[in-house]
C-alpha cells in the first residue's frame, strides 16, 4: 500500500513541480483581484466585528482556495484518464484502490496548501497579519481534505471534461459565493443560513476566520468537515472500483 500510494502522490507531485513556475501566478491571480476590488477598496472603510474588511477577505479567501484547489485534482485525473490513460496502467499495477485514492487526495491537499501560503504571501503585502495556530492550520487541512476526496470521487464518474466543468459550476462556483468568503453569513436570512450551514465551505470560512483572529473556533465546525472527508474519501474508493468495471 505504501510504495502504491508514493508512486500516485510523486506522480502528481513531479507534474505540479514542472508546471510550478506557471501555477504561482495563476494562483496568486485571482486573490489578487479580490484584494484590490474588493479588499483594497473597502478594507479601510468597513469593519466586520471589530476587524476591517481586508481582515475578514482574507481568510475567506484562503478557505476559498483552498476549496478549490484541492477539487482541481480532478482535472489532473481526467486528463490523467481520457489522453494519457494513466488510469488503466494504475489499474495493471498491483496498487490498491485505497493507495490510489490516498495519493491523489493528499496530491490535491498539498496544491491547496500552496495556494494557501501564496495568500498569505499577498496579505502580508496588504499589511495584514494573522494568528497561523494549530486550529488555522488544522481548518485548511480538513477543508482540503473534504473537496480532493470529493473530487476524486467525482473524476471516477465524469465521462468527459464537459462533465468535470459542469460538476465544478454546480458545486463549487456556488459554494465559493455562498460559503462566507466574501460577507458574514449571519447577515442573511435565517431560511438562508440554515441551507448554507450544511455546505462544507461555511464552516472552514468561519472556522479559519476565527482562528486567524486568535479565537476560539467552533470544534463542531471541525468534527462536521472531519465526518464529511471521511464519507467522501469512502465515496472515493467505491468510485474508483466502479471506473475499474
Amino acid at each position: 500500500m505504501i510504495q502504491g500510494f508514493t508512486a500516485v502522490y510523486l506522480r502528481e507531485m513531479l507534474l505540479l513541480k514542472r508546471r510550478l513556475i506557471k501555477q504561482i501566478p495563476s494562483w496568486s491571480v485571482s486573490p489578487l483581484l479580490y484584494l484590490i476590488a474588493f479588499g483594497y477598496a473597502m478594507g479601510r472603510e468597513m469593519i466586520i466585528d471589530g476587524h476591517t474588511y481586508m481582515e475578514f477577505l482574507i481568510p475567506g479567501l484562503m478557505a476559498m482556495s483552498s476549496m478549490t484547489q484541492a477539487f482541481a485534482i480532478a482535472t489532473e485525473i481526467n486528463v490523467a484518464r481520457f489522453y494519457w490513460h494513466i488510469f488503466e496502467e494504475f489499474q495493471a499495477a498491483p496498487v490498491s484502490n485505497v493507495s490510489y485514492v490516498s495519493g491523489e487526495v493528499l496530491a490535491g491537499m498539498t496544491r491547496a496548501f500552496c495556494s494557501v501560503v501564496v495568500i498569505l504571501f499577498l496579505g502580508s503585502l496588504f499589511g495584514v497579519r494573522l494568528s497561523l495556530n494549530l486550529y488555522f492550520w488544522a481548518a485548511l487541512f480538513l477543508n482540503s481534505f473534504v473537496f480532493a476526496s470529493l473530487a476524486v470521487g467525482m473524476a471516477m464518474l465524469v465521462k468527459s471534461h464537459a462533465d468535470q466543468g459542469m460538476l465544478t459550476n454546480f458545486i463549487i462556483t456556488p459554494m465559493a459565493f455562498l460559503g462566507g468568503t466574501f460577507f458574514p453569513i449571519d447577515r442573511l436570512p435565517v431560511w438562508a443560513q440554515k441551507i448554507i450551514w450544511f455546505l462544507p465551505l461555511s464552516h472552514a470560512s468561519d472556522a479559519v476566520r476565527m482562528a486567524s483572529f486568535g479565537q476560539q473556533p467552533d470544534l463542531r465546525s471541525y468534527g462536521l468537515l472531519l465526518i464529511i472527508g471521511i464519507a467522501f474519501f469512502f465515496m472515493a474508493i467505491l468510485c474508483v472500483e466502479k471506473a475499474k468495471d
